[in-house]
């Protein structure tokens, strides 16, 4: 299937590794034009240098200012811009009662206001395009919380419904905007909170892995790279019927309607 993506031009952020360069490099596969950024220049340079993209450069997500001159650069670099994928690195695994000020302020700082600045900044470019895409990467979590990651799911919840809403709002420009809300797949973040459980109850990383693999209805965890055929086919030109939707990709992990 031709997705369309020939000369698509996007930008994705926190992309040096995990969920983000799979997808920044799903979309390159497809013919895509991609700039992508990371908190560490160096990482985002040699990123983007790995999988064929126009450019990796650091930035801040935290710094308003700074992602209002990432977007202002990936598209002066792209001479335009047709798709915004969202992405942030994850904030700490930690229960309700151990999340303190700090780790909610880093959580929304970095996950919820990030999304939400993003998607600001890049919406004046997306409407001129005519094919305006935003794809954001949630969490399952959204849709059943995990109370370890409390954190995390709520403020990827407040992305999620910030995206619903800019659905509507963006429409008419033929801009589409949805979420992919990723259950377990194999990143650095899930094999952390697995070598923490497996350490937890005195089992190696590669029977924790399988434990966890055995309670997904379809047997395995998933691969960054389910995610981000997902993400490719959202910003492509078959996917000009569906907005405002959120996405689990999960094996059938998650057991919420």
């Amino acid at each position: 299937m031709d997705l369309g993506l020939s000369d698509f031009r996007a930008f994705v952020t926190a992309a040096s590794q995990g969920l983000g360069l799979a997808c920044a490099k799903a979309l390159v596969d497809e013919g895509a034009r991609v700039v992508l950024s990371s908190s560490d220049d160096e990482r985002a340079r040699a990123a983007a240098e790995s999988i064929g993209a126009v450019a990796g450069f650091a930035c801040d997500l935290t710094d308003p200012a700074a992602i209002d001159a990432a977007v202002a650069r990936a598209a002066e670099l792209l001479g335009g811009l047709d798709g915004l994928v969202v992405n942030a690195g994850p904030p700490p695994s930690r229960t309700f009662a151990d999340s303190d000020e700090a780790v909610w302020d880093a959580a929304i700082d970095g996950v919820l206001r990030s999304g939400v600045r993003l998607m600001r900044a890049a919406a004046p470019h997306l409407e001129r395009s005519g094919r305006g895409r935003i794809v954001a990467l949630t969490g399952y979590g959204i849709r059943e919380p995990q109370s370890h990651l409390v954190a995390s799911e709520a403020t990827r919840a407040g992305v999620a419904l910030a995206a619903k809403v800019l659905a509507s709002d963006l429409g008419p420009a033929g801009v589409t905007v949805n979420n992919i809300a990723p259950g377990p797949v194999l990143t650095d973040r899930l094999i952390g909170i697995m070598q923490a459980f497996a350490d937890r109850d005195g089992r190696t990383l590669e029977e924790q892995l399988e434990r966890n693999a055995l309670a997904v209805p379809v047997r395995r965890n998933g691969l960054p790279e389910d995610v981000a055929d997902l993400c490719a086919f959202l910003c492509s030109s078959r996917a000009g019927f569906i907005t405002g939707q959120t996405i689990v990709v999960d094996g059938g992990f998650n057991r919420a309607v």
